[in-house]
């Protein structure tokens, strides 16, 4: 399995001064707002990797159906990282603010847990207009969530008057980046037993709806105990609630750590269920 708990020791401190330097770089009426993802799936069902979101002029499409995918969604498709998509955002020219949100407790956020993030957005101008985001549904080969229409969720209207944004993805809108085969053996599947990034066996396919996981008696990821609700493609199943709103939210405790443009990376899944465990465990004793 898959563990993210290294981004703990290892967030720079440039990652703070690029979020100052982008809150600075928007001076003309500035409002703050809040991204909050919330993970709506059951126990033993579905985990995220850090929710990516940008906000931008509307020039900045995440990915195509029917299409192959940037570099960058690959990346967030198949380890949840997101250095190369935070670079092809820049590179783009269509917005400023980006950031990436980590979960509460561990960078990957829990069935049942709440992220949130705090932007300071100039709302007047057209490079904040539409939010966008990306993240990856764990454990799988490449399934993952995004908009696909950059214009879907205007936060702001033409004046720069706040709209904000409140959606629920279901898991019928699970997407399969067609980056990687669906094969679910262990040393290929994120967050169930992959130890480093890209290391599936690749299937140069384009972007469409996820067919959902090998069927349970398979030997894949609804085989195991842990997982065992983790059919996204069952009836009313909910992924996730993201809102953006204006002002403060309350960030779950401790603080959520944001970290602009940084990927995942796996380890052992043996450290990462003694490192859950001692986790819970702190958090019972609270």
């Amino acid at each position: 399995m898959m563990s993210f708990s290294f981004l703990r020791r290892s967030v720079p401190a440039f990652a703070l001064g690029l979020v100052l330097m982008m809150a600075s770089a928007v001076t003309a009426a500035p409002v703050t707002i809040t991204v909050t993802i919330q993970n709506l799936a059951p126990v033993n069902g579905n985990f995220l990797t850090p929710l990516w979101v940008g906000f931008h002029n509307g020039g900045f499409d995440i990915y195509n159906p029917g299409a192959p995918v940037t570099p960058g969604v690959e990346r967030v498709a198949e380890d949840g990282l997101t250095a190369a998509i935070s670079s092809e955002f820049a590179a783009s020219g269509a917005g400023v603010v980006q950031g990436t949100i980590m979960g509460p407790v561990m960078p990957e956020i829990a069935p049942g847990q709440t992220a949130s993030m705090a932007f300071i957005v100039d709302g007047s101008l057209t490079s904040s207009r539409y939010f966008s985001y990306a993240t990856m549904i764990i454990p799988s080969n490449d399934a993952f969530i995004a908009n696909d229409n950059p214009f879907a969720f205007p936060v702001f209207d033409s004046a720069g008057n706040f709209l904000g944004a409140d959606f629920i993805v279901l898991g019928s809108q699970v997407l399969d980046a067609g980056t990687e085969v669906n094969d679910e053996i262990p040393a290929h599947t994120a967050f169930f037993g992959q130890m480093m990034p890209n290391t599936g066996v690749t299937e140069n396919g384009v972007v469409g709806l996820h067919p959902g996981f090998l069927p349970p008696g398979s030997g894949g990821i609804l085989d195991d105990p842990r997982f065992m609700s983790a059919d996204f493609r069952a009836p009313g199943y909910q992924i996730a609630r993201i809102t953006v709103t204006q002002g403060t939210e309350p960030i779950p405790e401790p603080a959520t750590i944001v970290l602009l443009g940084t990927g995942l990376a796996g380890v052992a899944a043996g450290v990462r269920q003694r490192r859950i465990g001692k986790k819970d465990a702190a958090v019972k004793k609270k």
